[in-house]
């Protein structure tokens, strides 16, 4: 299925490596403008740029816990595309791992400025965008993770993070309907996704914990955020959609 994206424009946040990339794939697929952000991997961005090609493609440099970078973003997205139509909260970090009462705040600020504060400047930024320059119509897509469903153990400041981002999306999307907006804002919980970040020597101990036996792809996560950023979707707001091969099940 093709077209299902056409002459729409999206911005994604972490969009030029791993589950990032993978939605920027099916988005392109389908049809959409896309502009990509990351704050270190400018290779990779200009990558994606050539692959995609200029006139589908535009890679911005970006730090989602910046304001002033959101502003950089909307501005050159308006610039190039002349509006918005979905908003891909999708740069995330993980977290330490050690025990909580050994963290630093500053180990945890920095999680929680990207994971949660960048989400709600991109939630903020995305909806004036919509509202100035699509009729105030969109789809905002919050990337949150299973860990936002369940503490994980071995990871307490990323669980906080990706529980303050399930809710974030839940308010926002309830404020908004209310007042009459229709910019719908949802979530996405990936499971494990066999991506660069996951060590191939914990995959052996990861796959037998998954029902379905195998690691997502970034393509599965892709196919969801095609239909939460599709019209097919216009009834789904304030929802959390699991893709983690049956883990919460």
């Amino acid at each position: 299925m093709t077209d299902r994206l056409q002459g729409k424009v999206a911005i994604i946040t972490g969009g030029v490596a791993g589950i990032g990339l993978g939605i920027a794939e099916c988005y392109v697929r389908e049809g959409a403008k896309v502009v990509l952000t990351a704050n270190h991997n400018v290779t990779a961005g200009a990558a994606a740029v050539e692959k995609f090609g200029e006139d589908t493609a535009l890679f911005v440099q970006q730090d989602v816990a910046s304001a002033a970078d959101w502003d950089k973003v909307i501005d050159a997205t308006i610039e190039k595309f002349g509006k918005l139509d979905i908003l891909v909260n999708n740069a995330g970090i993980g977290g330490k791992g050690g025990a909580i009462e050994d963290e630093s705040l500053e180990n945890w600020q920095q999680i929680v400025d990207v994971n949660l504060t960048g989400n709600f400047l991109g939630v903020k930024a995305g909806i004036n965008a919509m509202k100035k320059y699509s009729d105030a119509k969109g789809s905002i897509i919050n990337v949150s993770s299973v860990a936002g469903l369940v503490g994980l153990p071995f990871g307490v400041d990323y669980s906080a993070t990706k529980g303050g981002t399930r809710l974030l999306t839940h308010a926002a999307a309830v404020q908004l309907a209310r007042r009459g907006v229709k910019i719908r804002v949802n979530s996405v919980h990936p499971g494990w996704i066999d991506t660069a970040i996951v060590p191939d020597e914990y995959k052996k101990q990861i796959i037998p914990t998954i029902p379905l036996g195998y690691m997502g792809e970034p393509h599965d996560i892709g196919e969801i955020c095609v239909y939460l950023g599709s019209d097919e979707s216009k009834y789904a707001t304030g929802a959390e959609f699991v893709v983690d091969g049956g883990i919460r099940a």
